[in-house]
Order: C-alpha cells, then sequence, then structure tokens
C-alpha cells in the first residue's frame, strides 16, 4: 500500500450511482463499515440519466444471453416494491416514483409490425404475461397514439421508477445509516498484497489510501479502467452513449399512463406531467457531446406514434453512458482476486437490477454461497477476453 493511509473499512465501493448506493445501502445493514468513493459526485452520473423502466418483459431479447438477462430482470422486478418500501422508510419518508401501470411495445408500420409478432411469440414460448392488442385496442388504453398504428402489445407488470428521487432516497439512507460517502475521489487503482494474490484496498488520485477487506467496483462505464489489478482479473466494461430529452406538459399529467416502447425509443410518464424520451444506442467510447442528429431521431419516431409529443416543452437533454459488457449481460460477483467484488455491467438495466445485484453482492461478501441463476453473471466468463 502507498503512504498516507486514510482509514481502514470493511467495504470499499467503487462509484456512487445506484448500484454502488444500493449495495452500500444493503452491506451496512449487515453491520459492515462502508464508504463508497465517487469520481465525480454522488447520484450524478449516468444513473441521474436514466429514464427508469423496469422492464425485463419488454427489454427481453432472443438468444442465451436474452433468457439469461430476463432472469435476473424478473427477480429483480419482483424485488423492488419491498426495496422501494424499505427505501422510502429508511430515508425518512421520500417518495421514490413507482409507477405500477405496465408497458405498451407498439409498431407503426407494416416492417414493425411483422418484427412485433415475432417479438409476441418469443414471449409467448417464455411463458410471460403479455397481451396482444389490434390498433383500436391500444388507443382504448392510450388515447394520445396515432390512429396509424399498426400492432401492439402490454406487458402489464413491467413498470418504471424515477432514478433522481431513489438516488435521493438511497443517498440520505446510507448516511442515515453511517455509510462514509466520498465525493470527488477519484480511484486511481485498485491496492494488492506483495504476492499479487488479494485486493488490499484502493489509492485515489490525490494520494489518499484506504485499506478494505473488500473492494466493489460499481464504477459503471469507468470499471474497466481502473489500474493497479492483472490482465487477468479485469472484465472488459465498454461506454454505450445514449441521448436522452426531458419533456413537460404545461397542462400536467394525463398525455400517457403507461410506458411506451417503440423502434428507436421510448417515452416514460412521470406522475407530475413530466416525461423521459430516449434512447440512443451509439458506440462513440467516452464522447458525451448531444448531437442535432440524435434528438431529431427520437422526436422523429415518437412524433410519428404520439403526435402530442410536439406541444411538449423540452427542459432537459442529457447525455450518459451505460456500461456494456461483450454479451450486455452484468458482470456481479467475486472476481479471481481474493477481496473483490464486481457490481458493474449492466448496459440499459442498472435501474431495474439495482435491488438484485445488492444482494448478491452483499451475500457475497458475507461468505454466502453464490445462487445458480447468478452464474450467468460470473466475472471469470470473460477471462479470455481482452479488457
Amino acid at each position: 500500500m502507498s503512504s498516507g493511509i486514510d482509514s481502514e473499512v470493511d467495504v470499499a465501493i467503487v462509484g456512487g450511482g445506484i448500484i454502488g448506493l444500493s449495495v452500500a445501502w444493503r452491506a451496512r445493514a449487515k453491520g459492515m463499515s462502508v464508504t463508497v468513493l465517487e469520481r465525480d459526485t454522488i447520484g450524478r452520473g449516468t444513473s441521474h440519466v436514466a429514464a427508469g423502466m423496469l422492464a425485463p418483459v419488454a427489454e427481453v431479447e432472443f438468444g442465451d444471453a436474452g433468457r439469461a438477462l430476463l432472469e435476473l430482470g424478473l427477480r429483480s422486478a419482483e424485488m423492488w416494491p419491498g426495496f422501494a418500501r424499505a427505501l422510502e422508510v429508511a430515508s425518512g419518508g421520500d417518495e421514490v416514483g413507482l409507477r405500477a401501470t405496465g408497458t405498451l411495445v407498439v409498431a407503426r408500420d407494416e416492417d414493425q409490425a411483422r418484427e412485433l409478432e415475432r417479438q409476441i411469440v418469443w414471449r409467448e414460448s417464455l411463458g410471460l404475461c403479455t397481451t396482444r392488442l389490434r390498433p383500436s385496442e391500444a388507443r382504448q388504453r392510450e388515447s394520445a397514439l396515432a390512429p396509424t398504428l399498426r400492432l401492439a402489445f402490454e406487458a402489464p407488470e413491467d413498470h418504471s421508477v424515477d432514478p433522481r428521487l431513489v438516488l435521493a432516497a438511497l443517498r440520505r439512507a446510507c448516511e442515515a445509516a453511517g455509510v462514509r460517502l466520498r465525493e470527488h475521489s477519484p480511484v486511481a487503482r485498485v491496492e494488492l498484497d506483495g504476492v499479487g494474490a488479494r485486493v488490499m484496498g484502493v489509492a485515489l488520485r490525490d494520494g489518499e489510501s484506504y485499506l478494505a477487506r473488500h473492494v466493489v467496483i460499481a464504477a459503471g462505464a469507468w470499471s474497466g479502467h481502473l489500474q493497479g489489478l492483472p490482465s487477468a482479473a479485469c472484465v472488459p466494461v465498454r461506454p454505450v452513449k445514449g441521448q436522452i430529452l426531458r419533456l413537460c406538459d404545461p397542462a400536467g399529467p394525463g398525455l400517457l399512463e403507461r410506458v411506451v416502447r417503440f423502434e428507436g425509443g421510448y417515452l416514460v410518464p412521470r406522475a407530475d406531467g413530466r416525461y423521459v424520451l430516449g434512447a440512443t444506442v451509439e458506440e462513440r467510447g467516452f464522447e458525451r457531446h448531444a448531437t442535432a442528429g440524435g434528438v431529431y431521431e427520437l422526436l422523429r419516431d415518437a412524433h410519428e406514434l404520439l403526435p402530442g409529443v410536439s406541444e411538449l416543452q423540452i427542459e432537459e437533454l442529457c447525455v450518459g453512458l451505460r456500461p456494456g459488457t461483450p454479451d450486455n449481460v452484468p458482470v456481479i460477483g467475486p472476481g479471481t482476486l481474493e477481496g473483490l467484488t464486481w457490481a458493474t455491467g449492466h448496459h440499459r438495466n442498472g435501474i431495474l437490477l439495482a435491488p438484485l445485484t445488492a444482494e448478491l453482492v452483499v451475500s457475497a461478501l458475507a461468505g454466502e454461497s453464490q445462487r445458480p441463476f447468478a452464474a450467468a453473471c460470473r466475472p471469470d466468463r470473460f477471462a479470455a477476453v481482452p479488457a
């Protein structure tokens, strides 16, 4: 370890987004001393930008990775109501904006309708709760939908939450529980013992060091850029850029009740008449500029299905960097080095998977056996993939 040791804790968590804070809150509840080290401001990174969909059914993709994500997502979605209630109590009564209104997935032309038929059949084969809707049935549920709509299905158990409210509540819950939150404290490297077999803590860029029995890496898109780990112990995490618009209806709520998803984006309603329109998916590295083209495509596609979008006011244009892995399944659990645990690579599902990730990570920190379904998230599955 470097000189200037600041303190020693049971758990040092690198990253103060929804994943890092959820792990911190739950680990502290288990009696562990916890410090969160955030490179910028707590809760102001990618989690702050996220729309907050809890949509394992609408999000499921074809293939083995899609099935693995589906199981994780369904388990975590079941946890969300209890997680939200406990968080509201722990934070002193803060609402987290959980809305159990369901999701509509819609097609605006014949080509999209044919693809949506495939998607419906796939979900039915998996035994998922979906309802195929004719255009008239979809418009009965959401009258703002355009009459040119071709096909839709409803996922009644896919809901949403407001990540900004969740982050504020998590911060207060962590502070009330005694978690130490360190902002503007970028971690320079992970520190190992003399033989390189065990993680001993982390060193900050300002020269401070933290001894820790466990280091949890929850640094989102930056998780793959920490120094100090041998290449065999790293995981390949890349940034995936997303542009998102935040809109407001001056007349108040009422345009939409449910989340509406379409090819190229989604519109997520909030209870106060605000809406989140997103999101682009761009492989641009760490480039974070908003572009006219990205905004145009989001508004164009949304307007074709929901003409009322053009009457909404633009409040904010955000750019976030999702943490992706080669298979887009998250990395959760013990690493190849003793004392190292990963909680990253959630791509588009960080908000959805926060409760389950916290449970799995805290279980690992407590030395409990990992649950069989978590095998798909094992960090060592990338042992042969360059970070």
